[in-house]
């Protein structure tokens, strides 16, 4: 996550967990593309490399993992990569050698460091662990809920769709880590929540969430009779997680002035025939549907810290719930990765270094 962050302190006791060693003896694991992905990611895409990091300079930390995250956009940005290039994405990690009073030893701090377990960092784009955060609570949700994938969740639907009490809110991939938080605030906020989920556990737990009307896409015989039916009069806003034909369906159900935040495309990312062609422009002039793509970047500053706030403030009372997919070892990111693009995990995939 860019921009400044909250104020931090040191973890409790984790200072004393590292144990003093010499830093040129480090060796960071490191995830790689080994080659780009053509279809759905397999083992043969990735390869683990060691490498033995440099001493530190002044003004910087080292840095270890503790939890790192695997998202759905990883399988679009890896497009990027140049083949041999380290995997992207943010992890928990915490300081255990510093040259920068800004970030002393035991300093837990949020990271784009990649797949890796070990980094350098000048401590610009590090962000400190926030002062309020209990003991209580998962330093894993910094990757999830009180993180990137809950602030996707609250710009998407709070700003893009401008959700408001009384309208009825659609989400589809409602049981992961972002959809799960959207259909959980727009009932904050006073909505009516359709959820569409890939299995019959993920549906039950939707219904437990608190949406009102949550089904199973894999097993309905008509998806635009069960849209149909969770909502006869159509949808005022659509969280998209899944694009393609799935979308064109909803969008022939939206209500006039209708509004859809186009958050993802996880139906089209591992596709290698041609997409399906888009909605029908038709219904989007008659209907006026107003349709956003967004990236979660594009919030900085107050308004993304109060964002989290809010977010850190909801699950303290227990007003939004979460649920983490946690894998153990470094060694399994691509598994982790692979598994969350098929739909493996309830709520967030987390790994745990």
């Amino acid at each position: 996550m860019g921009g400044g962050g909250w104020k931090g302190r040191a973890w409790p006791g984790c200072a004393s967990a590292a144990p003093h060693r010499s830093f040129r003896m480090v060796h960071a694991k490191i995830w790689t593309l080994k080659k780009h992905f053509e279809g759905n990611p397999t083992d043969s895409n990735f390869e683990l490399k060691t490498v033995e990091l440099p001493p530190l300079k002044n003004g910087e930390v080292l840095l270890e993992a503790l939890f790192l995250t695997v998202d759905p956009y990883m399988r679009v940005m890896a497009k990027s990569l140049k083949e041999g290039d380290k995997l992207m994405g943010q992890q928990v990690a915490s300081v255990v050698e510093s040259k920068n009073s800004a970030f002393p030893t035991g300093t837990i701090v949020l990271a784009s460091s990649g797949w890796t377990t070990h980094s350098i960092s000048d401590g610009k784009e590090l962000e400190k662990m926030p002062a309020e955060w209990p003991d209580t609570l998962p330093l894993s949700l910094m990757l999830g809920i009180v993180g990137m994938m809950g602030l996707t969740a609250y710009f998407g639907l709070l700003d893009i769709c401008g959700a408001k009490s009384g309208e009825t809110v659609l989400v589809n991939a409602a049981a992961g880590a972002v959809g799960s938080v959207v259909g959980q605030i727009a009932k904050l906020k006073g909505c009516k929540v359709v959820g569409t989920a890939g299995s019959d556990e993920k549906v039950a737990y939707l219904k437990k969430l608190g949406f009102d009307f949550a089904f199973n896409y894999k097993t309905i015989e008509s998806l635009e009779e069960t849209l149909k039916q969770a909502s006869p009069d159509g949808y005022d806003c659509y969280f998209d997680n899944v694009g393609g034909e799935f979308s064109n369906t909803v969008i022939t159900q939206m209500k006039k002035f209708g509004r859809v935040a186009i958050c993802g495309a996880i139906s089209t990312y591992n596709r290698t025939r041609p997409l399906p062609p888009g909605p029908s422009p038709e219904i989007i002039i008659y209907q006026q549907i107003r349709m956003e793509g967004f990236i979660v970047y594009r919030w900085q500053g107050d308004v993304r810290q109060k964002a989290l706030k809010d977010l850190l403030k909801w699950v303290c009372e227990g007003k939004v719930q979460y649920t983490e997919y946690i894998i153990k070892g470094f060694d399994n990111m691509p598994a982790a990765f692979m598994g969350m693009l098929k739909g493996d995990n309830l709520g967030k995939t987390i790994v745990k270094a």
